[in-house]
């Protein structure tokens, strides 16, 4: 078996002040998004952001996530757009292409100062992240969400401890984020877990799915979805990689569903998601499909 991925490599923080906070968003559910960093340390191998670096001619393999922008000015470029006459206070989605909690967060706090700016502007807030430090940020977070609205998607696609090890080397142990999903549920604020990417022969046995359901339910997150593996041109080749180096013996099922597509058909998806939603029923949650669009944009910012 190949050896694990170090969970903290070193790790180049580049300060770079931004001109723009807010991205326009199209073709998805929601019109803006905010990253204050760019670049995860998370350096998760099915990241769908890899396929948006390598477009970018930006690191998209083993380098990626070893830096990372920062964008230092953030918050104070997000009150001048939220000040604006113009400004409709719709929902902003933040941690779209980056984990807003990532430990880069612990140092700069840029995540704390927007999310106190959202409050401040009474703008909604659905939050996306896989970082038990959100916590430390609890009465910010009630804050907005009192003030105008917050929802928070926490990503906990398995609990196998070796899958995690291995698709996700940067992140904080699955239990961590139960904890976490506890500690912001007990605090009132609305939390879904978010089961995705769920990856074909790793961690879609039902056992393994209904695993993370009931730990969901038990941590107090009020619903759960369910999101199979995507690969786009980027992802495919570092997701791939990382299975030829750990599972190699799942290499040509994957070469072979995954050929000549992104997203895996209806017959494949489908009984993953039902039962996904069979156990959220059986446990007294609420399941939800994702229909196997991830919630990003489909042109990303990067400024």
């Amino acid at each position: 078996m190949a050896p694990i991925e170090p969970r903290r490599p070193p790790v180049e923080y580049l300060e770079q002040p931004c001109k723009s906070a807010l991205n326009p968003v199209r073709g998805m559910a929601f019109r803006w998004s905010l990253n204050p960093y760019m670049g995860c340390e998370h350096r998760c191998a099915f990241c769908y952001v890899r396929a948006y670096e390598k477009r970018a001619d930006r690191p998209f393999d083993a380098r990626y996530g070893r830096a990372v922008r920062v964008k230092t000015n953030v918050a104070q470029v997000l009150r001048g757009e939220l000040a604006r006459p113009g400004w409709r206070r719709e929902l902003v989605v933040v941690g779209a292409a980056t984990d807003p909690y990532q430990p880069a967060e612990g140092r700069y706090r840029l995540t704390r100062a927007c999310l106190e700016a959202f409050a401040d502007f009474a703008t909604p807030v659905s939050l996306i992240t896989r970082g038990p430090m959100i916590v430390r940020d609890v009465d910010v977070l009630v804050d907005l969400s009192r003030r105008a609205g917050l929802t928070v998607s926490f990503s906990i696609p398995t609990l196998d401890g070796e899958v995690w090890r291995r698709t996700e080397p940067g992140t904080a142990h699955p239990e961590q984020r139960l904890r976490a999903v506890g500690r912001l549920t007990e605090a009132g604020i609305e939390v879904a877990v978010a089961m995705a990417p769920i990856l074909p022969g790793l961690s879609d046995r039902p056992e393994q799915l209904e695993a993370v359901v009931k730990a969901a339910r038990d941590a107090g997150a009020s619903q759960v979805w369910a999101g199979m593996l995507h690969l786009r041109d980027g992802t495919r080749q570092h997701f791939l990689e990382t299975l030829a180096r750990h599972w190699p013996d799942l290499l040509p099922r994957y070469l072979q569903e995954y050929r000549n597509r992104v997203y895996l058909p209806p017959e494949r998806t489908l009984p993953v998601h039902r039962e996904v939603t069979r156990a959220a029923s059986r446990l007294g949650m609420t399941g939800r499909r994702d229909h196997d669009r991830p919630a990003v944009p489909r042109q990303l910012s990067f400024l």
